[in-house]
């Protein structure tokens, strides 16, 4: 961890402390915290700016909670928690905060096809059914890349099944759920988004590599890269710093949100993290910590349909341009309870990520570049 990140997390925490006994307001030692940790002088107008950018949107969209973090230049600069982590408790955000990432989930599990790509266990381009025998097949062979890129036909959510509160034991399990469906249409002829085709993608993982997707997960992306606050998010576990989870009401009132169990799709939108291992995740991908930059290359690069059209997708990262002309690769969540957005500027060598307890809370990519508008000048 930079030290930035600890010196600010520990005056934060003081911070925190002091506010809550009362003898002062926590928005000003934030403020002061963040100011005194080192490097961070370089980059206060920028956090001034983002601060009020994000209490802006919290304000306006009845947001419980946020945290953001900021990377440049492969280091994180400002690191946040707005709001509360729990209302009934009142239990602040902070930069420990874990929040669902949805599908930032996606490119997160595109690691580990980037890593079964590398060492030749995972032939991108050959049916599902090597390495997931169980998966009936369809009118058309599936395969992976069509998986990862929504190119191969398997369908979205219908009705309320983002509501899913059953606990699913296995990865193969979960895909009881849409399996056997046909398919929306020909492989690669039509971009349709489907966060069941990254859940078929948890079952890739586990055939190519031999090991269950979890402990693969931990094993091979979230272990080497320092990330300890990525897990997926087992409804049974007690898990430290994990944020309550909010909806609106149709007149605008917080409500808790309806429980749910995502087991039955971990890598399509089950894992939670906080903001900071989200950035330093980016940076794994960047910088050659965890695979090679061709095969990262191939990971951001957009795939076309069969008809020559671009989809601004490529194998769990969508793609595009900002209206500063700037490139970006990233994702957005969405969630029962939560929104989440990570943005990459790969040539700038800046990472925004934000993360709220609000299913309704606008996390988009056009909110991370005014988030990175002030650190990029």
């Amino acid at each position: 961890m930079p030290r930035l990140n600890r010196v600010a997390t520990l005056l934060l925490q003081l911070a925190l402390a002091l506010a809550l006994a009362g003898n002062v307001g926590v928005g000003d030692l934030r403020a002061q915290a963040l100011a005194e940790a080192p490097g961070s002088v370089r980059h206060s107008a920028a956090i001034e700016a983002g601060r009020g950018i994000i209490e802006q949107v919290m304000e306006e969209n009845s947001i419980p909670g946020m945290s953001v973090a900021v990377g440049v230049d492969g280091a994180i600069v400002w690191s946040e928690g707005f709001g509360y982590a729990d209302l009934e408790h009142r239990t602040p955000a902070t930069t420990l905060t874990r929040f669902r990432i949805g599908s930032v989930s996606k490119p997160v599990t595109s690691a580990a096809i980037g890593k079964l790509y590398e060492e030749g266990d995972l032939d991108l381009d050959a049916p599902v059914q090597q390495y997931v025998p169980g998966f009936p097949e369809k009118r058309w062979p599936v395969t992976t890349r069509q998986l990862g890129g929504h190119l191969a036909g398997i369908r979205h959510y219908r009705g309320d099944e983002m509501l899913n509160s059953h606990r699913y034991e296995t990865v193969e399990e979960g895909l009881t759920i849409f399996a056997a469906d046909s398919l929306l249409h020909e492989p690669g002829s039509a971009y349709e988004y489907s966060s069941y085709g990254w859940n078929l993608i948890s079952a890739v993982v586990e055939g190519a590599s031999g090991d269950e997707f979890l402990p693969y997960m931990r094993r091979e992306v979230f272990l080497p890269l320092g990330l300890r606050s990525i897990v997926a998010e087992h409804t049974d576990s007690i898990i430290a710093h994990r944020a309550s989870f909010y909806e609106l009401s149709d007149d605008g009132e917080v409500l808790n949100a309806p429980y749910v169990d995502n087991s039955y799709k971990w890598a399509g939108g089950g894992f939670i993290s906080n903001t900071e291992d989200l950035v330093r995740f980016a940076y794994g991908m960047l910088d050659g910590t965890l695979l090679e930059p061709a095969t990262v290359h191939l990971l951001f690069t957009s795939q076309r349909t069969t008809a020559g059209e671009l989809t601004n997708y490529g194998i769990g990262w969508r793609s595009g341009v900002d209206e500063a002309g700037r490139r970006w690769v990233g994702h957005t969540g969405g969630s029962v309870g939560g929104r989440a957005v990570l943005v990459i500027y790969p040539d700038q060598e800046i990472v925004v990520a934000a993360l709220a307890n609000l299913g309704s809370a606008p996390m988009s990519p056009e909110l991370a570049a005014e988030v990175a508008e002030g650190f990029v000048k």
